[in-house]
């Protein structure tokens, strides 16, 4: 299914469509400030595995996910202040930060070395998502492992439909994917770079 939902101002009743479709197991592609994304609620282990089969993708490799906001950081990762004011300045933005995760998280999107990353994207759409489900999203590139990401619904519609649950169309994105960094004992390292500018990290 194809859902056309305003980038600027998501309609609520969309919303909760969409939501209804995540609480009962559905696997999504969404916009986000940089590119279409692919997510289910973090604690539907189905649809986590289910996007694993879909990216093709080496279980080892977990996921990030996206929070509604930095309140809510704190329930799935240890913030410490550095952490929290070095997030503060930047977020919402298009940037994945690596932090030790707490015991909330499923295991299925924890590293081995017991760290998550987390996105709170600038996009509307993402976050009233995140916002009416009440927990955190799954968030992975819209294509399949070793491959671009895309960034028209029509063509991730086309492509991954069939094992989709529902496409949102928020437009054409035409972003790079996000910016990794570590915050991992306050020592801030790049894990890869995309969008945003990471100008400010030389000020920290």
């Amino acid at each position: 299914m194809l859902l056309h939902i305003n980038p600027e101002n998501p309609q609520p009743r969309l919303i909760r469509k969409v939501v209804d479709c995540l609480k009962q197991g559905g696997v999504i592609s969404y916009p986000t400030d940089t590119t279409y994304g692919i997510g289910c609620d973090i604690f539907n282990k189905k649809g986590v595995k289910k996007i694993y089969q879909i990216k093709q993708r080496d279980p080892r490799k977990p996921f990030s996910f996206i929070c509604s906001d930095l309140s809510d950081v704190a329930n799935y990762a240890q913030v410490s202040n550095f952490a929290f004011k070095t997030m503060k300045r930047q977020l919402p933005g298009p940037y994945t930060f690596v932090l030790d995760a707490t015991r909330v998280v499923p295991d299925l999107l924890v590293t081995k070395q017991k760290t998550v990353g987390i996105r709170i994207p600038d996009n509307p759409i993402a976050l009233a998502i995140v916002q009416e489900l009440g927990h955190p999203l799954v968030t992975t590139s819209a294509n399949r492992s070793g491959e671009e990401p895309c960034h028209d619904p029509n063509e991730i519609h086309d492509d991954l439909g069939n094992m989709l649950d529902m496409v949102i169309d928020g437009g054409i994105l035409l972003g790079d994917p996000s910016t990794v960094v570590s915050l991992i004992d306050d020592s801030p390292e790049v894990l890869r770079q995309g969008s945003g500018d990471l100008s400010w990290l030389h000020q920290l």
